[in-house]
C-alpha cells in the first residue's frame, strides 16, 4: 500500500531559518540589555525621547521573540492536516509586528504632543550618554540581522525594527545636544515625534507584504501575464487557464494551472518542459499542472448535457 508523504519542499528554507534564528537570538540579547538601560535612563533623566526609544526597544524585544518563535514553529514538518506545515506563522508574526509598530508610534505622538506646550527640563548629559549607548547597541544588532537571509520577511520585520531603533537613538542624541547647547527643551518631544515617524515608515512594508501573502496575491517578483505567455510558448501548449501564483512563505512560491495541449502531444513531456521553465526562469518549483487535451472540454460538455 502506498504511503502518503506530505510535500516537503524546504531544505534550503530550513537552512535559511536556522541561520536567521541564530542571528535573532543574538539581537534579542542585545535589545534586552538596551531596554534595561533605556528604562533606567528615562526614569533618571525624565526624557520622553529616551522613553520613546525604550518603548521602541521593547517592541524590538517583542518582535524578535515573536519572530524567533514563528521561525522555530515554521521549521516543524508538514503533516496530514497542515500539508504546508507552519510556514504561514512567519507571515503572521511579521504582520503582528507591523501593527504593533503603528500602535507604538501613535502612543508616542500623543505623549509628545502633551509635552510640546510645556516641555520639562531634562538631564541632557545623561540623555546623551543613553543615546550613544542605544545607538551602539542598535547598530550592532542591525548589523547582525542584516547579514541574514533578507528574503525572509520574518527576519526583515525584525531588522526594520532594529534599524528604526538605531535612527531613534540618533534622534535622542540630537535632542540631548540641542538642550545642552541651546537649552532648547522642546527638542525632546520633537525628537519623540521624529522617532514615531521613523517607526511608522518602517511599519508600512511589514503590514502590506504579509497582507499580500495572506490574500494569496501573486509574488511581487512575478509578472503573471508574462509567465502565462511564456507557458503558452512551450511547444504543444495551446492554452493556459485557471492560472494561480501565490506565496506560502518567503522563498516558497507556488503555482497551479490548467494547461491545454494540442491533439497528439505527449502531455508528460509538455508538463516536464513547463516545470523546467517555471523553475529556471521564474524560480517557482512547487507547481501543480493539470494537463488537458483540446477535446476534453467538448467531452465534459456532452456529459453535462446528457446528465438528467
Amino acid at each position: 500500500m502506498a504511503q502518503l508523504h506530505p510535500h516537503d519542499h524546504l531544505s534550503a528554507i530550513d537552512l535559511r531559518r536556522a541561520g536567521n534564528r541564530r542571528r535573532m537570538r543574538t539581537a534579542l540579547a542585545i535589545n534586552v540589555g538596551l531596554l534595561v538601560v533605556g528604562v533606567a535612563g528615562g526614569i533618571a533623566f525624565d526624557s520622553l525621547a529616551v522613553f520613546a526609544d525604550a518603548g521602541h526597544v521593547l517592541s524590538d524585544v517583542g518582535a524578535i521573540a515573536l519572530g524567533l518563535g514563528a521561525a522555530t514553529r515554521a521549521a516543524r514538518r508538514a503533516g496530514s492536516r497542515r500539508t504546508f506545515g507552519y510556514h504561514r506563522g512567519e507571515v503572521l508574526a511579521a504582520l503582528v509586528n507591523g501593527v504593533a509598530l503603528v500602535a507604538l508610534a501613535v502612543v508616542i505622538v500623543v505623549a509628545a504632543i502633551g509635552r510640546l506646550s510645556d516641555p520639562p527640563g531634562i538631564d541632557s548629559l545623561g540623555v546623551l550618554a543613553v543615546g550613544i549607548i542605544g545607538l551602539s547597541g542598535n547598530a550592532w544588532a542591525t548589523l547582525v540581522l542584516a547579514r541574514g537571509e533578507r528574503s525572509d520577511i520574518n527576519l526583515e520585520a525584525v531588522l526594520r525594527h532594529s534599524a528604526a531603533d538605531a535612527l531613534g537613538s540618533l534622534a535622542v542624541i540630537a535632542a540631548a545636544l540641542a538642550v545642552l547647547a541651546f537649552d532648547w527643551r522642546i527638542a525632546d518631544p520633537i525628537a519623540s515625534i521624529a522617532i514615531a515617524g521613523l517607526i511608522l515608515a518602517s511599519s508600512v512594508r511589514l503590514v502590506r507584504e504579509p497582507l499580500d501573502v495572506l490574500m494569496e496575491s501573486a509574488p511581487a517578483s512575478v509578472d503573471v501575464d508574462e509567465l502565462g505567455a511564456a507557458l503558452c510558448r512551450v511547444k504543444g501548449v495551446s492554452e493556459v487557464h485557471e492560472l494561480h501564483v501565490w506565496t506560502v512563505t518567503s522563498g516558497f512560491e507556488a503555482l497551479a494551472a490548467h494547461v491545454v495541449t494540442a491533439p497528439g502531444v505527449d502531455r508528460d513531456r509538455a508538463r516536464r518542459e513547463l516545470e523546467f521553465l517555471l523553475r529556471d526562469e521564474f524560480g517557482i518549483e512547487h507547481t501543480t499542472l493539470q494537463m488537458e487535451d483540446a477535446g476534453d472540454e467538448d467531452v465534459l460538455l456532452q456529459v453535462e448535457l446528457q446528465d438528467p
